[in-house]
């Protein structure tokens, strides 16, 4: 069942209100070969998700056109993630860090699958056409509920599963399932449609997936934790109850700056990856392009996360890590902001998408880990869930801002969007204005955020960093009356 000899230390133990009675108890560690199991279960449903997530953005225009809606409408479907992930998001952390991760897991998987199929019977022409756009709202709902339940797992995962040398590794490949599934979504969706006509086999053929994923999340996953922890941390996971972690929180200076700047960059990419098609189309890109953009923007994306992860993992400088990578990635989108803008520059926009997925999201595993390590010993899926929460927030905030921020094209022959007789928008404004946001939250983290590695800390006093090398089988009393 294990793949790695026990290792144990010694703690002592009160015993009873005497102060005298001690217990010395040695916690034997181990880690379990079904980890990487739950671990890839895991990474099929965040993947699925994000590409349900996504689905219309990269073929907006052709989605509005076939449901008879507006571009604001089909950028609802994506928005309504945010939306909904809000409320749902504090239930979840709590859920998550009370009930366990097989619970939570199972139930993602089945509202996963749920939307997805109801999605494809939204745009049956079975249906009233005036019923098509709600219906496939309804299904984007039950897959934005399941969101949470999804992307707070990765750190919890990793947490309770993976030792600590491999913990931001875990995390990483959990994270960066998430991008793939856009990526995924970027390229496909563009392929698959072509025209109008196939709107329904592209939400069949993603429909597919989320069915089998469901079957493996409620057969396969039978613990929410392994018989025995694989750190001392995992073993003292969730020792302070949810309210009380939330109270530490929001006294946490390090772990208030973090939420704010590191949720600005979650808004930015979410903008990013959610408006990507419309920006480039306005300036006579097509959307193959687009989709090669995002595309490039994810590939970069997961082998810089590869790189960090790995970095991370042997370093421990979690902080140098996003600190670095955050202004790097500030200045790949001021270059994407410019060069979006122009016209048959095709190699320097995709250089630059390429640049601002790979030092971008790179960021979001080292970051959840961050996290963690600034806010212990509150719980996991805690510390790491109100990130996203702000994320999310600040994503709303920030579409709705661009959107409101752009303007007819007075005279547009050269754009490639699809909108009937509807004048293309200009993006100038908007994706500067992104660019200066995510610029000024990276100077404020870069300037501020200082903080100790509280779970490293607490593992190196418990003897989690080296502990003794011995086999203990059973507990012994010790400084008896």
């Amino acid at each position: 069942m294990n793949d790695s000899n026990p290792l144990c230390y010694n703690r002592n133990y009160k015993l009873g209100g005497s102060s005298s009675e001690l217990l010395e108890k040695c916690i034997v560690f181990k880690v379990y070969k079904r980890r990487w199991f739950i671990l890839f279960v895991l990474c099929l449903l965040n993947c699925s998700n994000s590409i349900l997530w996504l689905t219309f953005a990269p073929v907006a225009d052709h989605s509005a056109q076939f449901m008879g809606v507006t571009l604001d409408q089909i950028n609802w479907l994506s928005i309504i993630y945010m939306v909904v992930a809000i409320p749902l998001s504090f239930g979840t952390t709590w859920m998550l860090d009370t009930l366990g991760l097989r619970i939570t897991l199972v139930l993602g998987s089945w509202l996963n699958m749920l939307g997805a199929v109801l999605r494809f019977v939204g745009i049956m022409r079975s249906l009233p056409s005036a019923a098509n756009f709600p219906v496939v709202m309804g299904g984007q709902i039950l897959c934005a509920l399941a969101q949470p339940l999804v992307i707070f797992t990765p750190t919890k995962l990793a947490a309770l599963w993976f030792p600590e040398h491999q913990r931001a590794t875990a995390n990483m490949i959990a994270s960066m399932s998430n991008p793939l599934g856009i990526l995924i979504a970027s390229i496909f969706s563009p392929m698959i449609v072509g025209t109008t006509n196939n709107i329904p086999l592209l939400l069949f053929i993603y429909a597919v997936p989320a069915a089998i994923i469901c079957l493996l999340a409620t057969v396969g996953i039978r613990d929410s934790a392994p018989p025995t922890p694989p750190s001392a941390s995992a073993e003292s996971s969730n020792s302070e109850p949810f309210l009380e972690g939330i109270k530490l929180l929001l006294r946490n200076k390090a772990y208030m700056i973090l939420l704010l700047c590191f949720g600005s960059g979650i808004a930015v990419f979410t903008c990013f990856s959610t408006l990507l098609e419309q920006i480039m189309c306005a300036r006579g890109y097509t959307n193959d392009f687009a989709g090669l953009c995002g595309g490039l923007f994810i590939v970069f994306g997961i082998v810089g996360a590869g790189f960090l992860g790995l970095y991370v993992d042997k370093t421990k400088k979690f902080t140098e890590a996003t600190k670095v990578n955050m202004s790097l990635s500030a200045l790949a989108c001021i270059a994407f902001s410019v060069v979006s803008q122009m016209r048959n520059q095709g190699i320097t926009v995709a250089v630059a998408c390429s640049l601002f997925g790979f030092f971008g999201f790179s960021i979001y595993p080292v970051a959840m880990e961050l996290s963690v390590e600034c806010s212990y010993p509150v719980g996991e899926a805690t510390s790491a869930g109100l990130i996203f929460i702000s994320g999310q927030i600040q994503s709303v905030i920030y579409i709705l801002l661009l959107q409101g921020l752009t303007k007819p094209m007075a005279y547009s022959p050269f754009s490639t969007c699809s909108v009937g007789g509807d004048a293309a928008l200009s993006w100038r404004v908007p994706v500067l204005v992104m660019a200066g946001l995510f610029s000024v939250f990276t100077c404020c983290f870069v300037i501020f955020f200082h903080t100790k590695y509280r779970r490293l800390d607490a593992e190196a006093q418990a003897g989690g960093k080296n502990p003794t090398l011995t086999t203990c089988d059973s507990t012994s009393n010790s400084h008896q009356k």
